[in-house]
């Protein structure tokens, strides 16, 4: 269940629900996603739902990773991209395969540290990770042609969108509960400009350090 042909048919599923980068389709199929959550859920690691991760988060189902990330992209290539929400280092690993170079923030310290230890073992020399209040972003680092962020806000995060170069994106879920849309925020030189692209479902941004 943790094969390359099992990836295959995630990838496969994927590009009939509408997927149609082939750079994220390729990435998705040759990473071992079973290795970013505990070993008792790894056979469940190529269904298409999110699964659990401890404290609270989850690793979002792949139809979500791969639709995010080909949002992110879609307005051509980035150079350096922000994400808020490390959790499990998996669309951090996503983002970088497609990426130079990954900035990812994480709240909550065991966390922090797990996926610092996978990405790491896994090779990964393009992502700089931060134990932080991913509400404040990466000022230190900024400005980023892409943000990509994992946890639901009731807005976006003002710091957030100032982090944002002309030219670049945010992608993010908008609101609470059931009620979520995934959004997609661009910084132009007039000012910010909103769309909406999906319903979602995510678990909240918080604030603070754990």
């Amino acid at each position: 269940m943790t094969s390359a042909r099992t990836r295959n048919r995630m990838v496969e599923r994927l590009r009939a629900k509408g997927i149609r980068n082939e750079a994220v389709l390729r990435t998705l199929s040759s990473l071992p996603r079973h290795l970013f959550v505990e070993e008792a859920l790894a056979s469940r690691a190529y269904e298409d739902s999110a699964l659990p991760i401890g404290f609270g988060q989850t690793l979002s189902q792949p139809w979500t990773v791969a639709f995010m990330t080909e949002t992110l992209l879609a307005d051509g290539p980035l150079q350096k991209v922000l994400e808020i929400g490390t959790g499990s280092g998996y669309q951090a690993a996503v983002l970088a395969t497609l990426v130079p170079q990954v900035y990812t923030v994480e709240r909550i310290s065991p966390l922090y540290q797990q996926a610092r230890v996978r990405l790491s073992a896994l090779g990964y020399k393009n992502i700089a990770m931060r134990h932080d209040d991913g509400t404040i972003g990466w000022p230190g680092r900024a400005p980023f042609d892409g943000i990509l962020m994992t946890a639901a806000a009731e807005l976006a995060p003002e710091g957030l969108l100032a982090q944002l170069q002309i030219g670049g994106r945010l992608v993010m879920p908008l609101g609470q509960g059931e009620k979520q849309q995934l959004m997609i925020y661009r910084r132009e030189a007039a000012g910010i400009r909103a769309e909406t692209l999906a319903e979602c479902c995510f678990v909240p941004l918080l604030s603070g350090l754990y």
